[in-house]
C-alpha cells in the first residue's frame, strides 16, 4: 500500500509570498507549519513561466521540450503519459479539484470547458473526478464548475467579479482605489469566492473515501493570478496604504528605464509600451505608466489572496487529520509561476527569466510516519521533479518516460540536482522569443536564441545572485565573466531533454 498523497498548487505565486519563504506580510500559519515539519526547497524553479506548459510538466515530469506544450494555447494530448492516469492504473483514486488548464481556457471543444455544461465530472486525463474553475465567477466563453455553480446558486453574484479577458478586450481597465489594472472590488461573500469552494470540492471528495483507500488529491487554487479581485469584505486584512514598495522596484521610471537598458531590447520595448510580447497581458497595459499607489494597492489585494488560500489550505489539513489520516499523508505546496508584482516596475508575466517568475515556493511536508527529518533544501530543484518523487512514496517505479529525479530528502543529497533548466519558446504578434536559461551555483545564465526578433547569436543574461539578488546588473558581455559564461552555456546545452518529434498544433492564444 502506498501513502496518501496530497498536492497543493495556486498560480502565479511568488517565491516570497508566504512566511516560510521570506514575507513579512501576509499570515500564513498553515503553510508555515507544513514547512517547519517538513522539507523547503529554497532553490525551486519552473520550466517555464506561464501556466499550460508548467502544469504539463507537473503531471507529466517532462520539460516542456519533450512533452510539446511549449506555450499557453497547445492543449496535452489526452493520451500523453501523465501521473494521475499511472497512480490511478496502479489503484489510488485520484482528483483534481481547481485549476487544470491542461487545455486552452478559450477553446469550447475541449472537455475541461464543456465538462460542466454536460453535468460531468470526469474520469478524464487519470483523474477519476474533476471539478473545475478559472479566475473568474463569470461564464466567458466556457462555463466551468465554478461559474455554473455560482450561477446556478448565488446569480447576483456573478458580476461582482472583474470581467477576465485578454488580448484586445477590456482587461486592462482599472478598479479599486487607485485605478491599477485588474484590480476591482468584489462583493462576493468570502465563502462563495472561488478559494473556498476549491477547498470545499476538496474536502468533500476527501469525505467520499474509504478509510482504506490510497489516493493522489490535486487541489489546485485559481489566485493570486490576475485579476485582483478577492472578497471585498476582506480587503481590511491588509490596508495598501501602509505597504514598502517591493525592493525590486527600481523607484522611477527613468531608473527602472536605465536598468532596462542594459537587458535584451524585448524588456525596454515592453516597459515603455512600444511592443507586446505575450498574450496574457493586457493590450492596453504600459508598465511604465504605473503609480508607486497603484503597485502598493495590487501588492495588498495579492497578500489577502494569499491568506484566504492559507486559511483553505488550513481547513484541508484539518479535515485530513479529522478522518485519521494525518500521518500517513504527503503534501505538497507549490505554485505554477511567478509574477513580477512591482520588480522591475511591472506587473503580470512574460518572457522575463528572473527569479520573479522563475523562482518558486516548494515545500514537501512528507507523511509523519516516514520519519523524514524536517529542512531547508538548497540543492536546485524543479517541477519536473514532482512526478517521479510522488512515484516512489506510491511504491511504484519511475517510468521511463519522466525526466525528473526524486526530491532529495536532506540537505547534502545533491544527486540528480545539480541545475534547474527554464524554456519559453512563444510569439506574440509576429514576434518570436526562443530563451533557454540555466540556474547553476548561484548564476543564472540565459540565451536568446536566433529569431525573426533576436536576429543575433550573441543575446543573452547572466547575473550572479550572490552579488545581484534583484538582476539589476546584467553580466553577458562583461569582459571578466566570458570564461564563466561559455561554461554555463556549454553546461545548458549538454542538459537540455529531447525534443518532440512533432511540434503540436497552438489552437488558441490561452
Amino acid at each position: 500500500m502506498g501513502r496518501k498523497i496530497l498536492l497543493i498548487t495556486t498560480d502565479q505565486q511568488r517565491h516570497d509570498a508566504l512566511g516560510c519563504t521570506g514575507g513579512t506580510v501576509a499570515r500564513t500559519p498553515a503553510i508555515d507549519r507544513l514547512a517547519a515539519d517538513g522539507l523547503n526547497f529554497r532553490q525551486a524553479r519552473n520550466q517555464n513561466t506561464v501556466c499550460m506548459p508548467e502544469r504539463a510538466t507537473i503531471l507529466t515530469g517532462q520539460y516542456i521540450r519533450t512533452h510539446g506544450v511549449i506555450s499557453n494555447g497547445i492543449p496535452l494530448p489526452e493520451n500523453a503519459p501523465n501521473l494521475a492516469a499511472y497512480l490511478n492504473r496502479n489503484g489510488y483514486r485520484t482528483a483534481l479539484l481547481g485549476k487544470a488548464h491542461f487545455e486552452p481556457a478559450s477553446h469550447t471543444d475541449y472537455f475541461e470547458n464543456w465538462a460542466a455544461s454536460r453535468g460531468e465530472t470526469g474520469p478524464h486525463r487519470g483523474f477519476d473526478r474533476m471539478e473545475l474553475c478559472g479566475h473568474t465567477g463569470r461564464a466567458g466563453r466556457s462555463l466551468t464548475h465554478y461559474p455554473r455553480w455560482l450561477r446556478d446558486g448565488y446569480p447576483g453574484e456573478v458580476d461582482g467579479f472583474h470581467e477576465y479577458t485578454t488580448g484586445g478586450g477590456p482587461s486592462g481597465r482599472g478598479g479599486g482605489d487607485t485605478r491599477a489594472p485588474q484590480v476591482w472590488h468584489n462583493p462576493i461573500p468570502r465563502g462563495h469566492y472561488h478559494t473556498d469552494w476549491t477547498a470545499d470540492r476538496t474536502t468533500a471528495f476527501l469525505d467520499s473515501l474509504d478509510p482504506g483507500e490510497d489516493w493522489f488529491v490535486w487541489m489546485s487554487f485559481p489566485d493570486p493570478h490576475h485579476p485582483w479581485d478577492p472578497p471585498q469584505e476582506e480587503l481590511e486584512r491588509v490596508d495598501w496604504h501602509d505597504l514598502d514598495l517591493p525592493v525590486g522596484y527600481p523607484g522611477s521610471p527613468e531608473r527602472t528605464a536605465k536598468i532596462l537598458a542594459g537587458k535584451p531590447r524585448h524588456w525596454l520595448e515592453w516597459y515603455e509600451g512600444c511592443r507586446q510580447f505575450n498574450f496574457e497581458v493586457p493590450a492596453t497595459f504600459v508598465p511604465a505608466q504605473l503609480t508607486p499607489d497603484q503597485i502598493r494597492e495590487v501588492n495588498a489585494m495579492v497578500h489577502v489572496e494569499n491568506e484566504l488560500i492559507d486559511e483553505a489550505v488550513g481547513r484541508v489539513m484539518h479535515r485530513i487529520e479529522a478522518l485519521g489520516w494525518g500521518r500517513d499523508t504527503d503534501v505538497f505546496y507549490t505554485t505554477d509561476h511567478g509574477e513580477l508584482q512591482g520588480d522591475f516596475g511591472m506587473l503580470f508575466k512574460g518572457p522575463y527569466h528572473v527569479d520573479a517568475l522563475m523562482r518558486l515556493p516548494f515545500i514537501w511536508r512528507p507523511a509523519l510516519s516516514a520519519g523524514i527529518a524536517p529542512a531547508e533544501i538548497h540543492a536546485p530543484v524543479g517541477h519536473v521533479d514532482l512526478a517521479p518523487t510522488i512515484c516512489r512514496l506510491a511504491g511504484l517505479p519511475v517510468p521511463n518516460w519522466m525526466q525528473g529525479a526524486p526530491l532529495p530528502t536532506h540537505e547534502s543529497d545533491n544527486q540528480g540536482h545539480e541545475r534547474t533548466i527554464t524554456e519559453w519558446q512563444d510569439g506574440f504578434a509576429g514576434q518570436d522569443i526562443t530563451m533557454r536559461t540555466l540556474y547553476r551555483d548561484g548564476y543564472i545564465c540565459t540565451v536568446y536564441e536566433k529569431t525573426n526578433y533576436y536576429d543575433s547569436d550573441d543575446v543573452g543574461e547572466l547575473y550572479d545572485l550572490s552579488e545581484d539578488p534583484l538582476q539589476w546588473h546584467n553580466l553577458w558581455i562583461d569582459p571578466a565573466r566570458q570564461s564563466l559564461k561559455s561554461d554555463l552555456v556549454a553546461d545548458l546545452y549538454d542538459n537540455l531533454a529531447p525534443s518532440r518529434a512533432e511540434p503540436l498544433e497552438k489552437v488558441a492564444q490561452v
